[in-house]
């Protein structure tokens, strides 16, 4: 009677207090950063994820039935900067949840503060739809105006949606409407960059579709001819006597293409697969320009540094990736999530990248006391499955890490001894690869038109790889017993064997490249991240549960709500009442993608 009378006491009452406590502000060199809003809001939260029943211990993993990861899509009409208040009247803000898609934006032309400019009670639409959902969306930044904003839609049942904003009543147009060109989810769509009318649109089948937003697709499944292949793609281009879509077809890898992304310029594409290879591609002549292997499992994510000198990838393996994409090598791996990283972006406003075109000058003739030039540093972050948000510095000592001082001969020692482990230092540099496919970061010659550059598929992987794989604990050394990661054979010959390319350049030892620490790892939400966007003056972040916080910068005023700051913080508790009402079920008359 005893032990039953105690057992109600500590059992269920320990659940609760174990939760970690989510964090509202973190320190970085530059100051403090702060969740906007009330200090509640991180506690309302927690208590509406607590009032919906219990959760279980870890992410759960993604069924037929689970909701896309929600999204989020925000547009600048104004280029210039704006004075207080004019920056969020000339703004727009699309996010997704579930089978809904709410859009916001100004209220008006005028008005003094931007507290009411974003009227976030009435949105400027809210559609919601029957038989799928919306997966992912991308405005048109370069004909964003009064007179057009145009919006890309994708559903998890393949197709494609146009909309244009900026007219009322506009049903917009449908892409892949009968399904005939890819029945699989999209799993990104964008538009090309400082085009009006081309957008890529990639779908879990592996395939990334070219369209021209002002064509037909066609009433019969398109027919295509084969341009060119290369090592893990194949390109093909659309038969027909008439223009219709798609343009170009890719089939990139094996498995689904989760995300790509393009560099600043406009002339790279990067894709990362679920095969785990990250693959990088001069688009106008689709020559492949270097790729990378994750350490295990797929690559969820993708972004380019505010130069395009480096790519930084996350995915299942808990790691984030930095690759050189001008030397073509991993230059540091950084562990800190303890799940799959779903979202990886840099920081352009406390990035300091080295001066271009001065990388190799000779300064000798520079004078003793001139001032030396800043250190060159890049910020970035991660959003992961863990609900932790990473911070990290990229240094100039990872970059460009000095060769260590040869080491002291000792008569009473041999002049070599087998027994050491092949790196002693923590220097970067990477032994040579015996193998596999070599890569050159320079661009080839373009090819004429109509030819591209590819290989052709290989087979597919023999079967999915464990979900929710974790490192566990990462020792920087002892690599000499090193196995290939998940146990068996690395997948299938298209995916990049991980026997072969394991301690080569496309896919390093752990010991052989820095392992980074996080500058910053708070748990932030209670269900898994899915947004990481950087403004100037608040840091964004979203979760699966529809709650979109914002962190405001070093110096930045909370209580002024000037700017975006005060834009997000209302969106905050927007988002806090969209995700309550789909906790209880609530339901409205739904528009399918084809009658929006």
């Amino acid at each position: 009677m005893a032990a039953a009378a105690a057992a109600p006491g500590p059992g269920p009452a320990e659940a609760p207090a174990a939760a970690p406590e989510l964090k509202s502000r973190f320190r970085t060199r530059e100051g403090s950063y702060r969740l906007l809003g009330p200090a509640t809001a991180a506690a309302a939260a927690a208590s509406a994820a607590s009032s919906a029943g219990p959760a279980p211990a870890g992410p759960a993993p993604p069924g037929p039935g689970a909701l896309p990861p929600v999204r989020l899509s925000m547009v600048r009409l104004a280029r210039s900067r704006s004075p207080p208040g004019g920056a969020a009247e000339r703004s727009r803000v699309c996010c997704n949840l579930g089978r809904e898609l709410h859009f916001y934006g100004g209220a008006g032309a005028g008005g003094r503060g931007s507290r009411r400019a974003l009227d976030l009670q009435r949105p400027i639409d809210k559609r919601v739809y029957k038989g799928t959902q919306p997966t992912c969306h991308d405005f048109n930044q370069f004909t964003a105006g009064a007179e057009t904003l145009a919006l890309l839609v994708g559903f998890s049942a393949g197709q494609v949606q146009y909309l244009d904003l900026a007219k009322k009543d506009s049903a917009g147009r449908l892409f892949n409407e009968e399904r005939l060109i890819d029945k699989s989810k999209v799993t990104l769509v964008k538009w090309l960059p400082d085009t009006e009318r081309l957008f890529l649109a990639s779908h879990a089948s592996g395939h990334l579709y070219l369209y021209d937003s002002e064509q037909p697709c066609g009433a019969t499944s398109p027919q295509y001819t084969l341009l060119t292949q290369g090592e893990g793609f194949r390109v093909f281009s659309c038969k027909s006597k008439t223009p219709r879509n798609p343009l170009l077809k890719w089939a990139v890898g094996s498995g689904p293409l989760n995300e790509f992304a393009f560099s600043p310029d406009g002339r790279s594409l990067a894709c990362v697969s679920q095969d785990g290879v990250l693959r990088v591609f001069h688009f106008s002549s689709m020559l492949l320009q270097g790729m990378m292997r994750s350490y295990f499992g797929g690559l969820l994510c993708v972004c380019w540094s505010p130069d395009g000198r480096y790519v930084v990838t996350g995915g299942e393996d808990d790691l984030v990736t930095v690759w050189s994409f001008a030397e073509g090598r991993v230059v540091a791996r950084g562990h800190g999530h303890k799940s799959w990283v779903n979202a990886v972006a840099f920081d352009p406003f406390t990035t300091t990248p080295p001066p271009p075109d001065h990388a190799g000058d000779d300064h000798g003739d520079a004078p003793e006391d001139a001032p030396a030039p800043p250190s060159v540093t890049y910020r970035f972050g991660s959003a992961g499955q863990d609900t932790q948000f990473c911070l990290w510095d990229l240094t100039e000592d990872v970059l460009d890490p000095r060769p260590p001082p040869p080491p002291r001969r000792v008569t009473t020692e041999p002049a070599s001894m087998p027994g050491l482990p092949r790196s002693l230092s923590r220097s970067n540099s990477l032994p040579q690869p015996g193998g596999g496919p070599q890569m050159s970061p320079r661009v080839p010659p373009a090819l004429s038109a109509g030819r591209f550059a590819t290989l052709t598929l290989r087979d597919p992987p023999e079967k999915e790889h464990k979900r929710y794989h974790s490192l566990g604990n990462i020792s920087r050394g002892g690599g000499g017993s090193e196995k290939p990661p998940g146990g068996g054979p690395g997948g299938s010959r298209g995916s990049l064997d991980m026997g072969k390319v394991l301690g080569t350049a496309l896919c390093p030892r752990l010991h052989e490249v820095p392992l980074l620490e996080p500058l910053v790892c708070k748990k932030i939400a209670q269900e898994r991240l899915t947004v990481l966007l950087f403004l100037e003056d608040c840091i964004v972040t979203g979760c699966q549960e529809g709650l979109i916080c914002t962190w405001a910068r070093p110096g930045v005023s909370v209580s002024a709500g000037r700017g975006f700051g005060g834009v997000w913080e209302e969106l905050i508790w927007s988002r806090i009442v969209s995700c309550q009402a789909a906790r209880r079920g609530s339901s409205a008359p739904g528009r399918g993608p084809g009658s929006p």
